[in-house]
This record gives structure tokens, sequence and C-alpha cells, in this order.
């Protein structure tokens, strides 16, 4: 190892997680140090013996990193079981089953340029900056100036382990699809790693029984240099090859993955994309309706974050659970998850906590819940999913703004007195017009950049546009 103190490992070090550029910030080097960072923070005389699950998606950078990573763990004492290709759910499924730290070589969404490492605490528990990842930051920063890992004297050993059968047999045994009424559904894997785990789970390839569901492939051969469109959903423009093939093939509804595969996007029979807020709330009421079942005087808490829609909070409490509002941030609806003991979490960016999955979030968990509400009624799914959107939203509008608390104030001067303000994350302010239709917005700066988030919600379309038009008129002003 040689050294490379000029890095600076603050640019590419996130809030949840390692996310930088290839070659110029992260290199095999770096990645060592991370590896044996990680092993130090963790311990490696608390290990079991799978001891740290580490894990990689398709990009072309990731198994020389992953095997780096275990280079730099083994060194410092720890034994690495190595995953190989798999997705990030896989990942946590592995870092819950085994009760293990992990860590995950993946940039989900981002173009093929980059990579990075999403971190895991034994039980699939998220580390942020708040919990240990600027620990391991530090600690890696110390090994590149030093030149060199020193390693102990009984270095740790690297297994080879596939989880693919065991995680999809898993998540079989939460779901039950077998007697749902026969469907057919266009999958886009975006060339990332739900190529590999949608036959696994929704077809034959890990051995299970097969299901009355018909997919249609997109995309599903691993790439990742991303050859059709970034694996990044949320991006209307990327959702376009799915809603055009759903129509074509006369499917019953889509779904589109990520790069990794944790996050699920849904859209109907028409082609029309499906608010991850109304995914929440089918999933809330069907994860409520399940455990109540079981243990019908338990208290049940059902968390969502504060810029998904109102309808979900209202679902939760409908359902007869209480709705437990959070800020923004994956690590953080881990934490949540765990402290309020939730059954289930939403995120407007269709990340889904399961209080079954280790806390942990799982795109595919959730659409096998989509399925089985959908595939155990008769109604399309734009009239199941209509249930559940009943207001306006603007989702999430980003504007790069030089002067961020110039912008911010400009909000504050002109609703004080209008609204009613809640600094839970950013800045919220709900009110109603004069008609008694109610809205609201959020308005939250970037962590890593000049830019302010919008989110506005109301009953109807022209409130909500009239909402959005005047805050987004102050944040450019």
């Amino acid at each position: 190892m040689t050294s490379d103190a000029s890095v600076d490992l603050s640019a590419f070090v996130k809030t949840y997680d390692v996310r930088g550029l290839v070659g110029s910030q992260l290199t095999p080097e770096i990645v060592e140090a991370f590896g044996a960072a990680f092993a130090d923070e963790i311990g490696p005389s608390t290990l079991g013996d799978a001891g740290i699950v580490v894990g990689h998606d398709m990009r072309d950078s990731s198994p020389e990193f992953a095997a780096a990573f275990a280079r730099g763990a083994t060194a410092r004492g720890a034994n690495v079981t190595l995953l190989g290709l798999c997705s990030t759910d896989e990942t946590y499924f592995a870092s819950g089953s085994m009760n293990a730290p992990a860590a995950m070589f993946t940039a989900s969404h981002n173009p093929a340029t980059y990579n990075g490492i999403k971190f895991s605490r034994a039980g699939a528990q998220g580390i942020s900056l708040d919990t240990g990842l600027a620990s391991i930051r530090d600690r890696a920063s110390a090994y590149l100036g030093a030149g060199a890992i020193e390693p102990v004297a009984e270095p740790g050993a690297v297994t080879p382990f596939d989880a693919l059968e065991s995680y999809a047999a898993y998540l079989r045994s939460l779901v039950d699809l077998s007697t749902i009424r026969p469907i057919t559904i266009v999958v886009d894997a975006g060339n990332g790693m739900g190529g590999l785990t949608v036959p696994a789970v929704l077809e034959t390839a890990a051995g299970l029984p097969a299901l009355p569901i018909t997919i249609v492939p997109l995309y599903f051969e691993l790439d990742g240099t991303f050859p059709n469109h970034e694996a990044n959903p949320l991006e209307p423009k990327n959702l376009v090859d799915l809603q055009k093939a759903v129509v074509e093939h006369g499917a019953d509804l889509g779904l589109a993955f990520d790069g990794d595969a944790d996050r699920c996007f849904v859209v109907d029979e028409n082609g029309d994309a499906v608010t991850p807020s109304a995914v929440a709330a089918i999933v809330a009421v069907r994860e409520i309706a399940r455990v109540r079942a079981a243990s019908p005087t338990e208290g049940i808490n059902v968390i969502h974050n504060l810029i998904t829609s109102r309808a979900v909070p209202e679902a939760i409490e409908a359902a007869g659970a209480t709705p437990v509002r959070t800020r923004v941030g994956h690590s953080l609806i881990k934490d949540e998850m765990k402290s309020t003991g939730a059954i289930f979490g939403g995120e407007h960016s269709a990340h889904y906590y399961f209080r079954d999955f280790w806390g942990a979030d799982n795109g595919m968990l959730a659409a096998l819940h989509v399925l089985a509400e959908f595939g155990g009624g008769d109604a399309p799914l734009s009239e199941l999913t209509n249930r559940y959107t009943p207001y306006a939203a603007s989702g999430e509008i980003n504007s790069v703004v030089d002067d961020v608390p110039a912008a911010y104030a400009r909000i504050v001067d002109a609703y004080t007195g209008v609204g009613d303000f809640d600094e839970l994350d950013g800045l919220t302010v709900s009110g109603s017009f004069d008609d008694g239709e109610f809205w609201w917005f959020n308005v939250r700066p970037s962590n890593t950049e000049p830019l302010l988030r919008l989110n506005a919600e109301a009953a109807t379309p022209a409130g909500m546009e009239r909402v959005r038009d005047a805050v987004l008129a102050l944040i450019r002003a």
C-alpha cells in the first residue's frame, strides 16, 4: 500500500455512505484502507464466524474493490464472507440473518463513473457520520497517511458464500403469492442487480416453485455501464421504456429497480407512474392488518418521512396504527425503526423498511406486497392506487440557489402568519386557503450542494400549483 495522504476522504464520505469517482477518489488502495478501518471500528474480537459480509454490484470496479476491502479487513484480523454479485438488500439479508456487519460496493443509481460503499453494523443496522462513519473515515485517512496497514499477528480468512437462494426463499416466506390471479408484469432492471434478484424471487432461478406471474424482462443483462438508461427510476425519463412496454404488452403493471435493486418503482396498466407514497400506504395497511391479526392488542407504529403524502398517515391511522413522522434519511429511518419498534417505514424516495427485514429497506419486498394486494383482487392497479392518491403533489423540485440562507429567509418572511411552521427537517409550512382547502410545502437545503429541495401538496392540482409556484418564485428570486 502506497501513501495517499493527499486524498480528502471527506469530499466523498457522505452522510450515510461513501460515494465517489472511480480512479480519482476511489482506488483499490483507498478501499483497502476503508476495509482496515471498518474492521478496527467494529472490532474483530466481537465478530462471529461470518466476520464482515461483503457484497458488490455489477459495476466494472466493484469486484476489485470488494477484494481490496477484504485485504484490508483481514489484515486487521477480521474474517470476511464474500457474497459476490448481489443487491444491496441481499447484503442486508446476509447481515441480518448472520448477525454480521456488512459492506456493499455500489453507487446505487449514480452513473457508471461512480462507485461507493454502504456500511451496516450487525443485524443490518445503519451507519451514518454520526454513528461511526466519521470514525471509519478518520481511521482510513490515518492508514493512507502512514502508507501502510499494520497487519495483526493472526489475520482473518476470506470465505465465499452465495446468499441468493436463501434470500429469495426468505422473501417468499414473508408474502405469499401462490394464490394470486395470473398476472403479467414488465420489469425494467436497468442493467442493474434486479436482473439477478427478480428471476430468483419472482421466477424459479433460485429453485423456488413457479408463481402465477408472467414477466416481460427489460434490460436484465448485468452491465455497469448502463447502456440503455441510468438505473435511476426517480427520474421520469428513465421510466419511459417501462411505461411504453407495459402498454404495448397489455401488462397489468410494471416494476423498475435502481442499480443496486434496493428501491422499486411501480407503473400501472396505463403506463402511469404510481407515487411511492401510494405504495407506502398500500404496504402499511397490509402490514398493519397482518400484525393486528397475529397480535390484536399490540400497539403498532408505522414510520413515514415528512415529505410523503398526507394520505400516508391518514391511511395508517384509518388502519388502526400510529403514524410516526420523521426526517428524511436512510440510516436515520433505520434508527427510528429500531427505537420505535415500527413494523414498517416508507419514504418518498421509494425506500421501504420492514421490521421483518431487520428494520432495513427492501424494494423487492415492497413489490411483493403490491403484487399480492393487486393479485388478490380483480380491479386494475390504477383503481387500487387511486384510492391512496387523493391529493396533488409536486414531487421533489431542486433549485440551484446562489445564497441558500437568503432564499430560506424570503420564504420565512413571506409565510410568517400565513401558515404553521415546523422545522423538524428544513422548513415545513402548512395552512389552508380561504375555501378551506389544505396545503403544505417543505423546503430542505441539500447537505452537499447549493440546492433547495421543494415538495408541495394540496387537496387539488390547482391548489398545489398555486403553492408550488409561489414558493419557487421566492426560492429563485
